[in-house]
């Protein structure tokens, strides 16, 4: 299985960004999606998960911000950051595994991870 981030970069702050996670080697259609994010010297944060068929999940951090989706057919999950901030600033991570959990927001549910996507919300 293989997950591959992009779609980080530099953007002001009140700017969009849209991250995309390029799933292979895993049955997509029923494996949720995850998003995580870090910064130096801290746990890695929830950020949103979804799956086929589910309501999304989000942190209070980005609700109403960011937006979790997926295309079944491309393999491949997205999210749309909006009105970023500066402290939200963090190397995003998307993550997967093979089924639904309740512990969807706790990044020992997942056994598949990308290599991350650095995103810098600054002026």
């Amino acid at each position: 299985v293989q997950l591959q981030a992009s779609g980080g970069g530099w953007v002001q702050p009140g700017g969009s960004l849209r991250l995309s996670c390029a799933a292979s080697g895993l049955s997509f259609g029923p494996s949720p999606m995850a998003w995580f994010r870090q910064t130096p010297g801290k746990e890695r944060e929830f950020i949103a998960a979804g799956g086929t068929g589910r309501a999304p999940r989000y942190a209070d951090s980005v609700k109403g911000r960011f937006i979790i989706s997926r295309d079944n057919d491309k393999n491949t999950a997205f999210l749309q950051m909006n009105s970023l901030k500066p402290e939200d600033t963090a190397i995003y991570y998307c993550a997967s595994r093979r089924w639904w959990i309740t512990t969807y927001d706790k990044d020992v549910a997942y056994d598949y991870w990308g290599q991350g996507t650095l995103v810098t919300v600054s002026s």
